[in-house]
C-alpha cells in the first residue's frame, strides 16, 4: 500500500540530519501539550518575588521538560513543574545580577534558542495545526481503505539439498504419507522442527520461484515436481488461502497523519532552501552539508 511505502521511508529520511530532527522535536513539542493548556493560560497560580506565575508558565515548564517531569503521576505534575519553575527563575535572576547575560556566549545560545522557538512556532501553525482529522480521513479512504484486499496462502515446505531427495519425498506423498512428518524427518530447514509450517505470507515475502509455486497450488496440494530456489529444493504444500482486508482507520490513523506531516514538513522546507543562499567555504564540510542535504530529500510517493 502507497501510504506504508511512504511512512516507512520518510520515518528513515527523518531520522537522518540535525534539520529532520529538528522536525521529530517540534512535532512532539507542538503536539504533546498537557491536559491543562484547556484551562485560563493567564490565571496566576503562584507568585516568586511578587513576579506572577501563571497557568501558561506552568504549563510551558511542563512541555519543555517533559523527558523529566513525564515521569512524574499526573496529580504531581503541577507541583513539580512549579519547583522546576522557581529553580529556573532564580538562578536566572542570579546569573543576570552577575552579567552572564551579557557575554557573547550566551548571546549566541539566546540567539539559537529564539530561532528555533520561531521554527516550532511555524511548524505548528503551518504544518501541523492544518493537518485536519478529515485530511487524515481523506487519505485513508483513497490510500487504503480502497486497496483491493490481498491475498495471502498458508504453506508448508520440505527443504532438501538434491533433486533426486525431493522427487524421493513426492513419491512418498503420492503414496499417501503424511507432509508435515515427512517434513519434521526430512528438512533441513528452520521450519522443519514445525512441520515445515511457514505461516501465512502475501506476496513479495518469498523468493519468486517459491512464491510463483505456492500461489499457484490449490488448497490442500503439493507440488508436483521440486522447487529449486537459492537455499536448495523445495517441496511445498498449500494449507490455506485467505484475502485480508486493509486495516481499520483506527489502527494507521497515527501512521497517516505521521506521514502527512513529513510529506508537509520536507515540502515547506524545500521551498524555504530553494530561496535560501548557503555558501560553504571549507570543502569537507560542504561535501558532508551536501551529502546530508540529498539524503534528507524523501522519494516521491508511488502512484
Amino acid at each position: 500500500m502507497q501510504i506504508f511505502r511512504s511512512f516507512n521511508l520518510l520515518s528513515a529520511a527523518s531520522m537522518r540530519g540535525a534539520v529532520a530532527g529538528l522536525a521529530v522535536a517540534s512535532m512532539t513539542l507542538a503536539g504533546t501539550l498537557p491536559s491543562a493548556m484547556a484551562q485560563d493560560q493567564d490565571e496566576v497560580l503562584a507568585t516568586l518575588n511578587g513576579e506572577p506565575i501563571t497557568r501558561r508558565d506552568l504549563d510551558m515548564t511542563l512541555n519543555d521538560l517533559q523527558d523529566q517531569l513525564g515521569q512524574v503521576p499526573e496529580e504531581g505534575r503541577d507541583a513539580a513543574a512549579l519547583t522546576a519553575l522557581v529553580d529556573i527563575r532564580a538562578l536566572a535572576r542570579r546569573a543576570q545580577e552577575e552579567g552572564l547575560d551579557e557575554t557573547e556566549d550566551f548571546k549566541s545560545r539566546l540567539e539559537f534558542l529564539r530561532q528555533r522557538a520561531l521554527h516550532n512556532a511555524y511548524f505548528k501553525a503551518e504544518v501541523l495545526d492544518k493537518i485536519t482529522d478529515e485530511d487524515v480521513r481523506a487519505r485513508y479512504d483513497k490510500e487504503v481503505a480502497a486497496t483491493p484486499p490481498e491475498n495471502e496462502v498458508r504453506a508448508r515446505h520440505i527443504l532438501v539439498e538434491t533433486e533426486d531427495e525431493a522427487k524421493a519425498i513426492i513419491a512418498e506423498l503420492d503414496k499417501g504419507a503424511d507432509f508435515e512428518t515427512l517434513a519434521k524427518e526430512k528438512s533441513t530447514g528452520p521450519s522443519g522442527p514445525a512441520g515445515g509450517d511457514l505461516g501465512y505470507f502475501s506476496r513479495g515475502r518469498m523468493v519468486p520461484e517459491f512464491e510463483e509455486a505456492a500461489f499457484a497450488l490449490d488448497v490442500g496440494a503439493y507440488t508436483e515436481e521440486p522447487v529449486q530456489t537459492q537455499f536448495g529444493w523445495h517441496v511445498i504444500k498449500v494449507e490455506d488461502k485467505r484475502a485480508v482486508q486493509p486495516p481499520a482507520f483506527a489502527e494507521v490513523e497515527n501512521q497517516i497523519r505521521s506521514v502527512m506531516l513529513r510529506e508537509r514538513y520536507f515540502d515547506l522546507l524545500n521551498s524555504l532552501r530553494d530561496e535560501a543562499k548557503v555558501e560553504v567555504s571549507d570543502p569537507a564540510l560542504k561535501d558532508a552539508y551536501d551529502k546530508a542535504m540529498s539524503a534528507q530529500q524523501p522519494p516521491q510517493p508511488q502512484q
